[in-house]
Parts: C-alpha cells; sequence; structure tokens
C-alpha cells in the first residue's frame, strides 16, 4: 500500500530538461529570486490550476500522459483530480492523504511515516513557490530565458532512495512555479506542466472531500 502510494505522489511532480540553456544565478541574483518568490507565496491563499502530466519511463518510446486540475488552499489543503485517461484524485487534508480511485476510498494517516509528512511538505511547497529550506536540501539556482530554476538534492537519506533530484521552474516575470521535474534513482522522471493558473479565487473546503 504505501509503495504505491510513493510511486502515486512521485507521479505528480514534473518538469522539464533545458541544461543546455541553463546559468548559474550570481548570489545577488539568487537573493533577489528567492526574496521575489516568498513575497508572491506569501500573497497565495488560494490556487487552482490545470495541468498535463508526463511520465517519462526509460523503456518506453512515448511518455505516459495524464491530465486534470489541481487546487490548493492555505495553509496546507490540497488536491490533485485526475481526468483523463482516468478518474483519480488524492488529497492532502487534516493530516491525512485521501485517495480515491474510481470511487474506491482510501485513506492514509501521513503522522505514522515520516517519510510521508516530508513528501507532503514537497508538495504544497513545490505548488506555493516555498521550499527553500537548506536545511533539508542542497539548493542550485539557474536562469534560463524567461525562467528562473531551482535544483533541490535531499540531504535526508531516506528521501534520496525515492528522490534524486527536484526542480522547480519558476516564471521570471510572475515568480510562481510553472512546472517541477522529479528525477527518480533510476533514469525515469516524470513532469508536470502547470495551466490556466487562478489565484485567490473562493473555494470551499468541501471541495477538498474525498
Amino acid at each position: 500500500m504505501q509503495t504505491k502510494i510513493y510511486l502515486f505522489l512521485f507521479l505528480i511532480i514534473s518538469g522539464f530538461n533545458l541544461s543546455a540553456q541553463e546559468q548559474k544565478m550570481t548570489d545577488a541574483e539568487i537573493a533577489s529570486f528567492k526574496q521575489d518568490v516568498n513575497v508572491v507565496a506569501k500573497k497565495i491563499k488560494t490556487l487552482t490550476t490545470d495541468f498535463v502530466q508526463y511520465k517519462h519511463l526509460d523503456f518506453l518510446s512515448k511518455d505516459i500522459e495524464t491530465s486534470g486540475k489541481m487546487v490548493f488552499k492555505e495553509p496546507a489543503l490540497l488536491q490533485w483530480q485526475y481526468k483523463k485517461p482516468y478518474n483519480y484524485s488524492i488529497t492532502f487534508k487534516n493530516g491525512k492523504i485521501l485517495i480515491n480511485d474510481e470511487g474506491k476510498k482510501s485513506a492514509v494517516d501521513i503522522g505514522n511515516s515520516k517519510i510521508f509528512a516530508r513528501i507532503n511538505k514537497l508538495i504544497v511547497g513545490s505548488v506555493s513557490g516555498n521550499m527553500f529550506d537548506d536545511k533539508e536540501f542542497a539548493i542550485s539556482y539557474f536562469k534560463l530565458k524567461g525562467q528562473n530554476l531551482a535544483k533541490f538534492i535531499p540531504k535526508d537519506a531516506t528521501l534520496k532512495k525515492y528522490i534524486k533530484q527536484i526542480e522547480l521552474t519558476f516564471d521570471k516575470e510572475e515568480a510562481t512555479v510553472v512546472q517541477v521535474k522529479l528525477l527518480e534513482s533510476s533514469e525515469d522522471y516524470t513532469r508536470i506542466v502547470l495551466k490556466n493558473k487562478v489565484i485567490n479565487a473562493k473555494i470551499d473546503d468541501s471541495v477538498f472531500t474525498n
């Protein structure tokens, strides 16, 4: 059960490779970038966005594509609703992970697992952009054309077994996350593209039911 949920959680993180265009930020640029992101993140009370997810497996010639909608409400209500090619939702609420798989419902208590708690923090942070915790990660920063890129390598040995590196790509003007990339311990990775964002619209708590 836990293995299945680990794999699913990793599937909701994504991004894309722009290494050929990357330029390292200076210390002054890093400070400015982090300040811009933190200012915007503090203003985000709610967020809804459509997403398209691509799962890259080395042995497949074509990425596995799924799509749906993500809903976030501070401080930590988060739901991913997969619509195509199947109906599947995962909700983070009140210290629990609630799963609805085509009507089959289940729940996991985050508090019973240190790794679940860390994953929950990662996912909420990747949505809000508030992940700049040097105690948890070794972080490097890069400039792209019209975007900024932050790469996170987990310091925790347990987390490293599942996550090799996380890459958050930010729109330079809006200072919000537009893509997140998860590199697994193998050469496989998952990427998600966020689009049609709506910030601070009213969202009722009833949305986050299973």
